[in-house]
């Protein structure tokens, strides 16, 4: 049953987040503006997630973006558990409002979304990216999601602590964020 749940929280992990809140109220989370989205695909590694039910059991997870040529993206998600098994999850993602490429909607091919296209899909808005597209902020309107990310599994601790700046700023309550286990602590489990 638990692997059920890792599976399934892979397929929702960003499609519950956000729905509530209108993409024009003036309390949501500022977004990054113009996101390059060539530079934005590619693998990112999750350093840090809001709890979520999910995502539960996942020590490690990867997402993989690939910009397609009708300008959506394919989705790979990876979660990887305590046992050292790696669960997949794909979809795609695509630009909510035409002209801003920082809000995304995310859905995952699984059986409710090809019985109801369209309607599990969650709010992906992208809330800060570096400059040289190394770090990443990603949260749901309602802040009830936030993922910190890199493309490196690891960051210097005074990156961190500017992401964890920048999401705190946004009124996200970074206290009960999960940080992602390190590899020699999934190897030692075994």
């Amino acid at each position: 049953m638990r692997r059920v749940h890792l599976l399934l929280g892979l397929c929702l992990v960003m499609l519950l987040g956000g729905c509530a809140t209108s993409a024009h109220d003036p309390l949501a989370p500022k977004t990054a503006g113009n996101v390059d989205l060539k530079r934005y695909q590619g693998k990112w590694y999750e350093l840090a997630r809001l709890p979520m039910r999910y995502q539960e059991g996942c020590e490690q997870s990867e997402a993989h973006y690939n910009l397609k040529q009708d300008g959506t993206f394919g989705v790979l998600n990876r979660c990887r558990t305590i046992g050292d098994e790696w669960l997949r999850a794909e979809g795609h993602a695509n630009i909510q409002e035409p002209g801003h490429t920082d809000k995304l909607w995310v859905e995952f091919d699984n059986w409710f979304t090809r019985l109801v296209p369209g309607v599990a899909r969650g709010e992906y808005w992208i809330l800060y990216v570096d400059d040289r597209y190394h770090t990443a902020i990603v949260g749901s309107p309602d802040r009830k999601y936030l993922w910190i990310l890199s493309r490196t599994p690891s960051l210097p601790a005074w990156q961190r602590e500017s992401l964890l700046a920048k999401a705190r700023q946004q009124g996200y309550d970074t206290s009960r964020l999960i940080w992602r286990t390190a590899d020699q602590q999934i190897v030692k489990s075994h």
